[in-house]
């Protein structure tokens, strides 16, 4: 769907879409152990797996309580994180399953895992320092990290901070860290000037992402959205996010006077990834926007279900989430549009 964007008065967020997968074998020797072992793999399944296709079979051989009880797991799930808000208004806690539909090529899905919780997650700050950041620098730092002390205390995070160069902020010797200090130190380590090179920053903070160790994974991006100086150009960065299982929310700071901003471009960005675009309409509604992004990422519902579509055929389809409390009026769902299906050689990432 369209990402709506930021404005005064409106507390947005969203949702993401991870592709890692898992396959695995499991042999119960009593039946009063099958309901444990079945929970623990299920969380296995979930945890490796936010918002991703999990490509698995699972088949069920049962004979007399001596016999071995055996599960062969070969079967699709297909897990999406998924952000719930009542119009333009906060987010809505307390749903369950029975609250939820999900549609595939417009097929109803059964519901077979629903969490409702909240867990750490891998966090990149991608942060403009490019000649229009000038004066505008001890704000975003400042306002980045109120992010981090509103999010998830075990969340582990990293800054790019980027102008015609991209640099990673932290020491080489730190991947991730939730330690407030180093973290400032890596927003003001770069001086601002220079061109933009948005795309190679986001390439950069994408890839960077794969090595955290947590489960839901995010990049937040400020930046005016323009680009003089990259080697990538937009639709390469566009493929590398849609193949990434970061949700991505965009941050469009700018002056009425700066030639090289591009709104569109973070909007595109934003919305390919389940994220959503902000455009505060001066720095000092920035702080609010960096809140909403952590609660956002903190209220996630993560919903998966076996594909009724049997196909191996690589293709993108296109999913539909919606929610409703106790069957009342509808709820807005942000999340992801869809998936790419495994091939018949290859699983899906």
């Amino acid at each position: 769907g369209v990402v709506p964007e930021y404005r005064p008065g409106t507390q947005p967020a969203a949702a993401g879409l991870d592709r890692p997968s898992v396959a695995g074998r499991s042999l119960l020797t009593s039946s009063a152990m099958r309901s444990l072992i079945l929970a623990a793999f299920i969380s296995l399944l979930v945890s490796l797996s936010a918002a991703a296709l999990v490509p698995a079979r699972l088949s069920v051989q049962q004979g007399r309580d001596e016999v071995p009880y055996t599960i062969a797991v070969d079967v699709d799930l297909v897990v999406f994180n998924v952000t719930v808000t009542e119009g333009g208004g906060p987010h809505v806690p307390g749903l369950k399953s029975s609250d939820f539909r999900i549609y595939e090529e417009g097929r109803l899905q059964d519901i077979r895992l629903f969490r409702a919780e909240d867990v750490p997650a891998s966090v990149g700050l991608i942060i403009d320092n490019s000649g229009s950041m000038r004066g505008k620098r001890t704000e975003v730092a400042n306002d980045a990290l109120a992010f981090v002390g509103a999010s998830n205390p075990e969340d582990e995070t990293f800054v790019v901070n980027f102008n015609e160069k991209v640099y990673m902020g932290l020491p080489d010797s730190i991947q991730f860290t939730n330690d407030l200090n180093q973290l400032r130190s890596a927003l003001l380590r770069t001086a601002p000037g220079g061109l933009t090179a948005l795309y190679d920053a986001l390439a950069t903070g994408i890839d960077h992402l794969k090595t955290g160790t947590r489960e839901r994974k995010a990049l937040v991006v400020l930046s005016d959205g323009g680009d003089n100086a990259s080697r990538h150009d937009l639709n390469d960065v566009l493929t590398i996010a849609q193949r990434s299982n970061a949700t991505i929310y965009t941050i469009g700071i700018y002056d009425d006077s700066d030639a090289d901003r591009n709104p569109r471009v973070l909007r595109k960005i934003a919305q390919l990834s389940g994220g959503r675009a902000y455009f505060p309409d001066s720095i000092n509604d920035l702080a609010q926007v960096w809140r909403d992004i952590a609660a956002g990422i903190r209220s996630q519902y993560t919903i998966g279900y076996f594909s009724s579509n049997p196909n191996r055929d690589g293709m993108f389809r296109k999913v539909k989430i919606t929610a409703s409390r106790n069957g009342g009026r509808g709820l807005r769902v942000t999340t992801r549009d869809g998936y790419i299906a495994p091939g018949d050689k290859s699983i899906a990432r």
